[in-house]
């Protein structure tokens, strides 16, 4: 009779090998010990994934904020920008036809310099009812004369040169009279003074000299 021979490398599972390191390592400990040790590094595992997601969920909620700040910036800016164009709007809005009223008060202007002689007249005495209602109507629409006179310096910004002249009373770059008042409305320029400028002698001569030789070629 024969018996069948058992596989002797069937071995129990408590039996199997174990990594030389942690054996080492594990050495003396009781298997309590050992889980405890397994427990502690996945808490400190969770913890720092826990604090790994805190990390990420605050930059997240910082960046947010920073796009919410934005974003509340560029809306009161808007906001001042439209309530800046609303109030220029109504402010400037009777510009173009202030712009055509003033050749009209230009005319005016010079009908009563020209009946100055006749002062005590109805007409004149009318006339200067008349242009105080015009002032006053300008004044109200906040429009004022550029402030201009004689000797002041020219400004090309506020200014209109339509001429240049050589005069022994101003100096280069100076005005020496207004053809044409400018007139401002706030801050903003609706239309320049026509003014003559004086320029240097000098520049008078050598235009002379050009002029000169010309001829007698």
């Amino acid at each position: 009779m024969s018996f069948a021979m058992q596989d002797e490398t069937i071995t129990n599972p408590e039996e199997q090998e174990v990594p030389v390191e942690a054996a080492a390592e594990d050495a003396g400990k009781t298997l309590d010990e050992i889980n405890e040790e397994i427990e502690k590094e996945l808490e400190e595992a969770i913890e720092q994934e826990e604090r790994s997601r805190e990390e990420e969920l605050e930059e997240e909620v910082a960046e947010l904020k920073n796009k919410l700040l934005r974003s509340v910036a560029d809306l009161e800016n808007y906001r001042k920008r439209s309530a800046r164009d609303k109030a220029d709007a109504i402010r400037y809005g009777n510009q173009r036809l202030l712009e055509d009223l003033l050749p009209v008060i230009d005319n005016f202007g010079m009908g009563m310099a020209a009946s100055e002689q006749d002062a005590g007249s109805m007409i004149y005495m009318g006339m200067q009812m008349v242009q105080k209602q015009l002032d006053d109507f300008l004044g109200n629409q906040g429009v004022q004369v550029v402030d201009l006179k004689p000797g002041d310096v020219f400004d090309p910004k506020e200014h209109d040169a339509m001429a240049q002249e050589v005069s022994e009373e101003f100096e280069e770059g100076q005005i020496i009279r207004i053809m044409r008042k400018g007139y401002k409305m706030g801050d903003r320029l609706i239309r320049p003074a026509n003014v003559v400028v004086a320029q240097a002698a000098v520049v008078e001569e050598a235009a002379d000299a050009v002029a000169e030789e010309g001829e007698e070629s």
